[in-house]
């Protein structure tokens, strides 16, 4: 907030003001030889004029000073205003920050109850206080980047295994019971180390709180015109690396710089219609299961180098508006690029593909670009001079051509 200037500026110009207009009037009375003459009887005489004069320049005087008056009384309203909207600001502060600390203490809690109440309390403060969301985002992906094993599966249901086991242990007791002999009291089932069940709740909950706040609903088209969603966290940025994640749905999503070098994603992983407004790092990323970034558009470069998609990956239609570098990546399974489209290089040069590449209908609006693309895809320019992926014969030829 701006502090208001000094008053001095105009309260001297002011005051040299009422001087000079009462010295004025009074100068020129005692220079004019019929006003200072003595007044004659009679209305309308010099006495009449200079008395005018004289109440006109104190009327004058009185009023300015009226007006000095009332613009100090103004300006001390506005200090006091001033300071009690900075006494507001700073007790808002200082609650904001109590209240981020004591829920980002509840993140290191070792119970998994505590930590979800500190991700919700870290959710409310970024709805209530936009200038502290990207903040809390940053402490929340803070949060998904520490190290994490995921639990293994429970064994299958065995009735058969576990009613041996239950007369091994009862034979047991009943021949030390015989004999005389005291065993040892079984240990009582332990939890888990770190209480492992619980925290997979604590991430996913972690997950839902950043993809629900970054999806806008309106259509992209309409975004710029219409006013966000109040739930929308509008321009964070996301710095995953290294996490694991688990059934990450970021579907909708609209992030500007997002980062998720080496991370690995368990589960189904979902990019459906997601917008990076700049770059998408997917450097070394492991991809387990099925992922989807169907729709999606890449408005800077889009870095998938080294990545491995153990399961299918589709790339259905997706926008590469930046340079797409795939150099190194290995997909063990289907890999879609159909009806993709790539303003800038694409570059698949190293990438391996098990089951081969499809990219039907794809569609390079560079065709001379720096392209490196899959074994057996080139491109074919159209008479507009874009260009389309077309699947080459053994000896390179394109499909279709003698």
């Amino acid at each position: 907030m701006r502090m208001p200037r000094s008053a001095a500026w105009w309260i001297i110009p002011v005051i040299v003001l009422v001087i000079a207009t009462v010295g004025g009037a009074l100068w020129w009375m005692s220079a004019d030889p019929a006003l200072s003459a003595p007044a004659p009887s009679g209305p309308g005489g010099a006495g009449t004029a200079r008395g005018e004069i004289l109440r006109t320049a104190l009327a004058v005087g009185a009023g300015v000073g009226a007006a000095v008056t009332l613009m100090l009384a103004f300006r001390r309203q506005r200090h006091q205003e001033i300071a009690t909207a900075h006494a507001t600001h700073d007790a808002t502060e200082r609650r904001v920050t109590d209240l981020y600390t004591k829920a980002a203490e509840q993140l290191g809690h070792e119970a998994a109850a505590v930590r979800l109440a500190g991700l919700y309390a870290l959710e409310r403060l970024a709805q209530d206080n936009p200038g502290h969301r990207q903040t809390i985002v940053n402490v929340i992906c803070a949060y998904l980047r520490m190290p994490y094993t995921p639990p293994e599966p429970a064994p299958a249901p065995d009735p058969e295994r576990d009613r041996k086991a239950a007369l091994q242990a009862a034979r047991r007791r009943y021949q030390a019971a015989r004999a005389g002999i005291s065993l040892p009291a079984e240990p009582a089932p332990q939890e888990r180390a770190g209480d492992r069940e619980g925290e997979v709740q604590v991430r996913l909950t972690a997950q839902r709180i950043l993809t629900a706040h970054l999806r806008d609903e309106h259509p992209a088209d309409q975004r710029p015109t219409l006013p966000a969603p109040p739930a929308f966290w509008e321009g964070m940025r996301l710095d995953l690396t290294g996490a694991t994640l688990i059934d990450f749905d970021l579907t909708g999503g609209h992030v500007t710089e997002a980062l998720f070098n080496k991370a690995t994603f368990i589960g189904f992983t979902r990019f459906d219609a997601a917008t990076f407004t700049k770059n998408a790092e997917f450097r070394e990323a492991t991809f387990t299961e099925n992922v989807r970034f169907t729709r999606a558009t890449f408005t800077e470069n889009a870095w998938f180098v080294m990545a491995t998609f153990t399961e299918g990956a589709g790339f259905i239609r997706t926008t590469f508006t930046g340079n797409a570098w795939f150099a190194g990546a290995t997909f063990t399974e289907s890999a879609g690029f159909d009806e993709a489209t790539f303003t800038g290089n694409a570059w698949f040069a190293g990438a391996t593909f098990t089951k081969g590449a499809q990219l039907d209908r794809a569609v390079v609006i560079d065709p001379a670009a720096d392209h490196a693309w899959p074994d057996g895809w080139c491109v074919e320019v159209t008479p507009e001079g874009t260009g389309h992926l077309i699947r080459e014969e053994a000896d390179g030829v394109p499909a279709g051509e003698d």
